[in-house]
């Protein structure tokens, strides 16, 4: 099977072409299998492109767990990047077809190869039921979070924000990211009763209106060096707890995303690059 490894700011996937050769028969095992650093490829995952009906390229994403998920932000951007690069599709704008719908993504290319991709990400989802959460509704706005035992050293707001941007979202804003024990907290709120589909974990400390510092620990994957949807979540949790404007400048441990909340569409949208690692062959 031929592959190409990819990453968006360091969230690291391995992506196959399933328009010219078969999709694999047990993609969870196969997510497990290449996305294991040690005996495997390596990344957070496994993405399949794969032929749609709606758009010009389907996608697929598996966690390193191999649960599927319904969208991954960094892992559409190199989508983008392996349509256009690859020659599967060329247009730009680009549309793909994912658990979330179809996204459109304008192409910004550097000597004829994708360099930076603007995602349109759609309208957030806030009410509770749809994100899911079993959190008091109909938004779940700086809720008090009390499913597991704040560290009072790491100095976290213990209330969260929920956001769905496809895939489910639980923001907490805290004083300093460097201090909150991630590889403790990460697990128990993404396991917690509250969530029944498990959720994905971020912790923001805010600079400025304009400017946020992100960690995250991802459902199905643990810590990464960044999340997408992730990213744009914080930016709408931003504006609805009044710490944020709508236009945002995240750094995440891999690097920094462009967001925008815009307020006549409703739509996100994120901003950030896509890269190529290597290509190669494996048997599976």
């Amino acid at each position: 099977m031929r592959f190409v490894k990819m990453h968006g700011l360091g969230n690291d996937y391995v992506y196959v072409d399933c328009i010219s050769q078969a999709i694999p028969v047990d993609l969870a095992a196969l997510s497990r299998q290449l996305s294991d650093r040690h005996f495997g490829i390596g990344g957070d995952g496994l993405i399949l492109l794969c032929p749609s009906e709606k758009a010009d390229v389907r996608m697929r994403m598996f966690n390193a767990d191999g649960s599927e998920s319904e969208m991954c932000g960094n892992g559409i951007r190199c989508v983008a990047k392996f349509a256009h690069d690859h020659g599967l599709a060329r247009n730009n704008p680009l549309t793909v077809e994912t658990g979330r719908g179809v996204l459109t993504l304008q192409l910004e290319l550097q000597g004829g190869k994708v360099a930076q991709v603007r995602v349109d990400m759609g309208e957030p989802i806030l009410q509770a039921e749809q994100i899911p959460t079993s959190l008091p509704g109909p938004r779940v706005v700086l809720y008090p979070f009390t499913e597991v035992d704040w560290p009072r050293e790491a100095e976290i707001d213990p209330r969260v924000t929920c956001v769905s941007m496809g895939n489910p979202h639980a923001v907490f804003f805290c004083t300093n990211v460097s201090r909150v024990p991630l590889e403790l907290l990460g697990p128990q709120i993404e396991h917690a009763p509250s969530f029944p589909r498990r959720i994905n974990v971020h912790f923001v400390q805010v600079q400025s209106s304009g400017e946020v510092i992100i960690r995250t620990w991802e459902r199905g994957s643990g810590i990464t060096l960044a999340c997408g949807t992730g990213a744009c979540a914080v930016c709408v949790a931003g504006v609805l707890t009044g710490r944020t404007g709508r236009q945002l400048l995240a750094h995440l441990p891999g690097g920094d995303l462009r967001l925008e909340w815009d307020e006549v569409s409703n739509h996100v949208f994120m901003t950030g690059p896509a890269t190529e690692v290597f290509t190669g062959e494996i048997s599976v």
